[in-house]
């Protein structure tokens, strides 16, 4: 059987012979169109030759050119007889029909869980043992995939080479970029059946449909616990190894998870952008400005589903469920006592570090957490805000 160095080789003997795949000798990927192992070599070389007149970006093939321009001229070409909807790409096309049939042609060998999409297949895969042969050279940090690598890597640079025209924000992935511009247009096309909620991806939606299936096929091997999404998984995994791998470059404090890192960040800065238009209260992260306006509202979409009460953000209720399962999963390293909350665990690592943050201005004495200083701070006031009714009314 003829073999060949090139990929280009083999695309021009396709012609003999086309049942035989061609496997390319720089990473494996194997190809049955003429067409793609030269794309795919132009990929490996960073070669880039089709540049777009509007905006300057680069792409290694025609079609891929051709497929951006749409972006620029709002042509969508492939329409959805459904619900009407167009699409520049005849990918997002079929993925999106196939929120109207149910189809979930991505079957996995280990769990036997169907996905519509060979994007979700790829991410769930990464809950079972197998080969990461792609490693940061910075970190060690290994992927499946040569693409994450290369994604990865862009936080080591500080490179975010997707921005929105809109606002400026940048992004290190190109699917973030299209998230986000959902924020300006307020385009929300993918609904929930069960209960009408819409979602700016289709990713997102299927993320909240587990809500109403209950499904959690991500589960930890360690203890057990479940999870609709992987990126639960991955963070609470962190609490087993006790990684950290988000440092603060100003005082070198490490996080598990890298919004942990971004609000922390705010600290040193003392920036607050998010500003409440009822009351004025300015806060660090968008989330909290949300979490916020609910006060206002009176919303409280977080129930437990044990005893009822409800809650303005989720991390309330989780926090809360907690006392219905008695689950401790943040442990000191220092002495072995467990508790419900990272916040609880940093608090009372403060009794071993001897850290006291919270310091009284009228007279300088210091402690381990808000609530002590608070009630501290009575002494100076004479504030006593816990009346006794009824108990002397009798005497």
């Amino acid at each position: 059987m003829p073999t060949y160095e090139k990929c280009t080789s083999f695309a021009l003997h396709q012609g003999i012979n086309r049942e035989k795949p061609c496997e390319c000798q720089e990473c494996g990927k194997t190809f049955c169109q003429g067409s793609k192992p030269v794309q795919h070599e132009k990929i490996l070389d960073g070669e880039k030759p089709y540049k777009c007149k509007e905006c300057g970006q680069n792409f290694s093939n025609g079609h891929q050119l051709t497929v951006h321009q749409r972006l620029h001229i709002a042509e969508k070409p492939y329409k959805c007889k459904e619900c009407g909807k167009g699409f520049v790409r005849a990918s997002a096309f079929v993925k999106h029909g196939r929120i109207h049939t149910g189809e979930k042609p991505c079957e996995c060998k280990e769990g036997g869980q169907t996905f519509s999409s060979s994007h979700q297949f790829t991410v769930h895969q990464r809950i079972h043992p197998s080969k990461k042969p792609s490693e940061c050279g910075e970190c060690g940090k290994a992927f499946y995939g040569s693409s994450y690598l290369i994604q990865h890597q862009r936080i080591h640079k500080g490179e975010k080479p997707y921005e929105c025209k809109e606002c400026g924000k940048a992004f290190i992935v190109y699917g973030k970029l299209i998230r986000h511009q959902n924020i300006h247009t307020g385009e929300k096309p993918f609904v929930c059946k069960e209960c009408g909620k819409a979602f700016s991806t289709f990713s997102y939606l299927g993320q909240h449909q587990r809500i109403h299936t209950g499904e959690k096929p991500y589960e930890c091997k360690e203890c057990g616990k479940a999870f609709s999404t992987s990126s639960p998984l991955v963070k609470h995994q962190r609490i087993h190894t006790g990684e950290k791998p988000y440092g603060c470059k100003e005082c070198g404090k490490a996080f598990t998870v890298y919004g942990q890192l971004t609000r922390h960040q705010s600290i040193h800065t003392g920036e607050k952008p998010f500003e409440c238009k009822e009351c004025g209260k300015a806060f660090r992260l968008s989330t909290f400005l949300n979490a916020h306006q609910r006060i206002h509202a009176g919303v409280k979409p977080y129930g437990c589903k044990e005893c009822g009460k409800a809650f303005s953000r989720a991390s309330y209720l989780v926090h809360h469920e907690r006392l219905h399962t008695g689950e401790k999963p943040h442990e000191c390293k220092e002495c072995g006592k467990a508790f419900s909350t990272g916040s609880y665990l940093v608090q009372h690592q403060r009794i071993h570090t001897g850290e006291k943050p919270y310091e009284c201005q009228e007279c300088e004495k210091a402690f381990i957490s808000r609530h002590q200083l608070t009630v501290h701070q009575r002494v100076h006031t004479g504030e006593k805000p816990y009346e006794c009714k009824g108990l002397w009314e009798g005497l």
